[in-house]
């Protein structure tokens, strides 16, 4: 799932939905898609925003993505089965500055967290994706019911 999270700790995450067996690397470029789309609609400023993914979605490509919407990557980088010493130290030398940032990821793992503690929500037992995505709010909902109302 894509998400911004701001500093009053609300999260802007439209999402994409596909069977299980996809990896979420191809639901990137939809749910950036709807991310912008949302953003826009709610008149935000996103300039200058930084944008956390793990290293499943690092690749030069969503980097590009995210830059020519004047957003800042923040992706942990993923030195897989590179060999040459020389370049894994550069690309994490690079991550270094960002570091900090990443580690705010924090607040979106914690949405996700909640979002587990709704057992519909672990495993989808919905065919349709209407009924799906409607569990889907309705969890949200009283997620942000409770942390609005504590």
């Amino acid at each position: 799932m894509l998400a911004i999270a701001d500093n009053r700790g609300n999260i802007i995450a439209p999402f994409e939905v596909l069977p299980v067996n996809f990896h979420d690397i191809r639901l990137f470029e939809k749910s950036f898609e709807n991310l912008l789309e949302t953003v826009d609609d709610l008149n935000l400023d996103i300039a200058g925003a930084y944008l956390t993914l793990d290293s499943g979605f690092d690749s030069a490509r969503n980097k590009i993505l995210i830059r020519e919407a004047e957003m800042i990557p923040v992706i942990k980088p993923n030195i897989g089965a590179r060999k040459d010493r020389g370049k894994i130290y550069a690309i994490l030398d690079a991550f270094e500055p960002l570091k900090l940032i990443y580690k705010e990821r924090v607040n979106i793992e914690r949405c996700f967290a909640w979002e587990d503690t709704y057992r519909k929500m672990v495993i989808r037992y919905e065919k349709l994706q209407c009924t799906f995505m409607g569990f889907r709010y309705l969890a949200y909902s009283m997620i942000n019911f409770r942390n609005i109302f504590n």
